[in-house]
């Protein structure tokens, strides 16, 4: 019995190859984290001491009601309340 092996190789030149630190900030509660990226962005934060790049999100795993486990409405440019102006009074009759 002959038993061969089959090797995969991965794709080569697909990947970014300039990954830099980078510091992801959380518009919505403030918290920030350090990582590698290839995010493009100009802003820059101070981080422990260290200068980065910053990567605003609205959204993270410190704020987002799947990982904290608590129901939070996310209300970005106001479109709740401009929802509850146009339907609001609908609703209540």
């Amino acid at each position: 019995m002959r038993i061969t092996r089959k090797i995969r190789t991965f794709a080569k030149g697909i990947h970014p190859e300039n990954y830099r630190p980078v510091v992801f900030r959380d518009m919505s509660n403030g918290d920030m984290f350090l990582t590698k990226s290839t995010a493009k962005t100009n802003d820059t934060i101070e981080f422990e001491g260290e200068t980065y790049p910053v990567v605003k999100v609205e959204i993270s795993s410190t704020s987002h009601p799947f990982y904290t486990g608590k129901s939070k409405l996310v209300d970005t440019a106001g479109r709740v309340d401009k929802f509850m102006s146009r339907y609001g009074k609908a609703a209540k009759k």
